[in-house]
């Protein structure tokens, strides 16, 4: 039924930017910063375990598999805990998960154990940016949301720099285990500061939590009134609680949204775990020593921060769509260049730009775009199962890399790469939906009713 009285979506969007979104920001981007460097530092720690025979490449491989095995469950996983239990207990719950199995991971005693141990990781892992990004935005107001997500992007892009600055130092000295016990200390440690972040007041009205949205808006806005009048409220959206059944995604109105999410998805995991993360070990085949493939891996991850970067410059300024055309075409531009370099100059820099381009998809497509398409009952299942497509992808990707890298050398992982930004490219064109500079309400229109099933989540 239609009621009155909490507008949670228009009381928010109205808001200045204040110390309440820093603090929020703050506490969501701690958490994402250590999911990804736990993710990243597979590519040093690969690296290493290569070189002193703890593991081979096919063990390398299923090591990669199994982390995203672990993430492709725990991204649909976290996306229902997240619509059904709130956003807070969802990243409260996948952090611990990934905290606690990186701190076992020291003490594995073989790769086999080790395996299994980074597939209990990547639930935790695939959980962490379903809920990061989504919460985020649902918090910041329009006009700013862009350059807001762009701020967690080069939080949580820094993870690549963190991982390979942090192994560059750690790995040569003290070993790989110590690069999994970095990840598990400091995950706890952000777990407890956590406690302080508040719940989505939008999910509660969502779920007809009134009473708690309403006292919670009260207290932010109490805190935003601090710094002078606020501005009037200038929408009434207070829409109905009822069902929200999975089977909606995928029905008329949500149906291409979940595809194009989807495609997004694999074409940012391709792009960064057929690429980025191989680094070290396509240096090391090609003749480098285990510190001069970290040194030149380092020096190209100062990309991973610039492309957040970019994206903070135009996300408010180019349309989203625009955005993650030019990028696709930039990377596939600069992926059949960089095969052709062959001086150490040419080989960072071309490799700086090729993961400048890819990180500004990963800002504007994964973090932004992604989350903005779903309405907020189905915003973070949305996003989960989007994520899910993307993790499949990456199952299967250090398969296909050996096989091309062995093939066609690092042209056809390229290849192999471009293709899939080209499929990405026709969808957006298809779709034709731009969410940026927009309420999220009005971005995402909620799907017409559908029948229930098993999958259904009750609201109120």
């Amino acid at each position: 039924m239609e009621r009155r009285g909490v507008n949670a979506g228009a009381r928010l969007d109205r808001l200045p930017i204040g110390a309440f979104h820093w603090r929020v920001l703050g506490l969501i981007g701690a958490g994402a910063l250590l999911d990804a460097y736990d993710i990243y530092l597979a590519g040093g720690t690969m690296a290493a375990m290569l070189k002193d025979g703890f593991s081979d490449l096919s063990h390398n491989a299923m090591f990669f598999s199994a982390t995203f095995f672990g993430m492709f469950l725990g991204a649909g996983f976290a996306g229902y805990l997240g619509d059904r239990f709130g956003r807070r207990y969802s990243y409260q719950t996948n952090l611990l998960i990934f905290g606690i199995a990186s701190l076992a991971a020291c003490f594995a005693p073989n790769i086999q154990v080790l395996t299994a141990l980074r597939f209990v990781m990547g639930l935790g892992l695939g959980a962490e940016l379903v809920v990061a990004a989504g919460t985020l935005c649902e918090f910041i107001p329009p006009a700013y949301r862009g350059r807001w997500i762009s701020l967690l992007g080069l939080i949580i892009n820094s993870g690549l720099l963190l991982a390979t600055s942090v192994g560059f130092l750690v790995i040569p000295h003290l070993g790989w285990r110590w690069m999994f016990a970095i990840a598990g200390i400091g995950a706890l440690l952000v777990w407890v500061l956590r406690k302080r972040m508040p719940e989505s007041p939008r999910w509660l009205q969502s779920v007809g939590r009134d009473a708690e949205a309403e006292a919670l808006l009260q207290t932010i806005e109490t805190e935003a009134a601090r710094r002078g009048p606020l501005p009037p409220v200038e929408r009434v959206e207070n829409p109905a609680v009822g069902q929200a059944p999975l089977a909606a995604l995928f029905g008329r109105g949500l149906l291409g949204r979940t595809l194009t999410a989807s495609l997004t998805c694999i074409a940012v995991n391709m792009s960064v775990y057929g690429f980025v993360a191989w680094l070290p070990s396509f240096l090391i085949r090609q003749g480098m020593t285990i510190v001069q493939s970290l040194g030149f891996t380092t020096l190209m991850s100062f990309g991973s921060t610039a492309g957040a970067l970019v994206g903070l410059l135009i996300a408010d300024r180019l349309s989203r769509q625009g955005a993650m055309i030019a990028a696709c075409i930039a990377i596939a531009t600069l992926g059949f260049l960089y095969p052709h370099m062959h001086t150490a100059a040419s080989v960072t820099l071309v490799g700086f730009a090729l993961i400048t381009a890819i990180y500004v998809l990963v800002t504007i497509g994964l973090y932004a775009y992604i989350p903005e398409l779903f309405p907020t009952e189905y915003r973070l299942r949305g996003t989960g199962i989007a994520g899910m497509a993307g993790r499949a992808a990456s199952i299967s990707t250090p398969y296909l890399v050996v096989g091309l890298f062995e093939a066609f050398g690092l042209q056809g992982v390229l290849g192999l790469v471009s293709g899939i930004l080209a499929l990405l490219i026709c969808a957006i064109l298809a779709l034709r939906v731009e969410t940026g500079g927009r309420a999220l309400e009005h971005a995402s229109p909620i799907a017409a009713p559908l029948p229930l099933g098993p999958m259904a989540i009750r609201k109120g």
